[in-house]
């Protein structure tokens, strides 16, 4: 019988793709030690947010093995306990094989990683991590360790771990943080890099509008000088504006309606933007009723991002199209975010910039 050629090479490149598409996976394979059930989620990082790629399957004894597509770009990912949160992060570059081992009780800090000179890096600037309870400059242990982390970065910004660490968090604190100039020149370093080397990669433009946030929180805090606003036991001033609905929201009738309201200012597409809001949400689960709202502004240059966001999120939230330009910014002294305001009975009772100190503040109120 005669066969078409034309036909057989067709049959070849499928089965050639198909191939291809097979091998360009990568793996992670392990054992949890004493895991009874499967609470477990392997999930890809997306600049700060996380998407669920698939759940661990446990066989007896508590080993696994999960695949998933390989990234395009090198990326971070984490195994992940729903129940109380654990994580277990690890980058991939390609088609790498990993092995994870830990335990379930101590999910996170017994884990032990393998099988890339980067997963081991990540793994190891981790751990030692979690000897601290927060990023404190008045510990000489950790500005001595930070020094080391960012000497690892400079030597090679482009490495995905050097990307890891930058929008690292110790203790509900940012490892770098925008605010610093000498925390924003490693990051920089990194965004330098990416822009340089990286032009496609997902990261470049995210780590670039990091850098222009920061550039521009920088010049409305010279505008503002040095003056010291505190803007405590002063009425409540006018804030109207629009939900991702097109619905608007007036702050003071908000106020009126509420006994202590959360006035918070953020940016959704900045660094600090998801864990604030984990502990906003904390808040609003807890005391969200008639005695307390939150009443959070966006700042974002991007209104897609901030609209995207803003459906997911129980509370108010508007958008100020003005920006960091915005009369409501230089109403209410905002020379950086995040910031927030307790309002109590129509009036501002207290400002607080720090994240870590909302529970504690509200707590006077509520």
């Amino acid at each position: 019988m005669k066969h078409n050629p034309i036909i057989l090479m067709l049959v070849v490149a499928v089965m050639l793709l198909a191939a291809c598409h097979r091998e360009a996976k990568f793996s992670v394979s392990g054992n949890i030690a004493g895991a009874d059930s499967v609470p477990v989620v392997l999930e890809q990082s997306s600049n700060g947010n996380w998407l669920v790629i698939d759940t661990l399957q446990l066989s007896e004894g508590g080993y696994y093995e999960i695949s998933a597509a390989a990234p395009q770009f090198p990326n971070i990912y984490r195994l992940r306990r729903t129940d109380d949160g654990q994580q277990i992060c690890f980058p991939i570059d390609s088609i790498d094989h990993l092995t994870i081992s830990t335990a379930w009780p101590t999910f996170a800090s017994t884990a032990t990683v393998d099988g890339t000179p980067q997963a081991i890096d990540l793994a190891k600037l981790d751990k030692e991590a979690m000897r601290f309870a927060v990023a404190d400059t008045a510990n000489a242990d950790f500005v001595t360790w930070k020094q080391s982390v960012s000497k690892s970065i400079a030597a090679d910004p482009g490495n995905i771990v050097s990307y890891y660490a930058i929008n690292k968090w110790v203790g509900g604190q940012p490892l770098y943080d925008t605010a610093d100039p000498a925390d924003l020149r490693i990051i920089g370093a990194v965004a330098n890099h990416f822009n340089e080397y990286r032009k496609d990669d997902p990261r470049t433009a995210y780590l670039v509008n990091l850098i222009l946030q920061a550039q521009k929180a920088r010049r409305m805090a010279d505008a503002a000088g040095k003056r010291q606003v505190t803007l405590e036991e002063t009425s409540l001033l006018p804030i109207t504006l629009q939900d991702y609905r097109g619905v608007s929201h007036d702050l003071q009738q908000v106020a009126a309606a509420h006994r202590v309201v959360l006035l918070n200012f953020t940016a959704y597409e900045a660094p600090f933007s998801p864990a604030l809001n984990r502990v906003i949400n904390d808040l609003y689960t807890k005391h969200h009723g008639p005695a307390f709202e939150v009443y959070q502004v966006s700042l974002d240059d991007d209104n897609v991002l901030w609209r995207q966001a803003a459906q997911n999120l129980p509370w108010i939230t508007v958008y100020d199209p003005a920006s960091t330009d915005s009369r409501n910014v230089s109403a209410y002294a905002v020379d950086a975010i995040p910031s927030s305001f307790i309002i109590v009975n129509g009036e501002i009772v207290q400002r607080v910039d720090e994240a870590t100190q909302l529970d504690a503040a509200l707590r006077r109120y509520l």
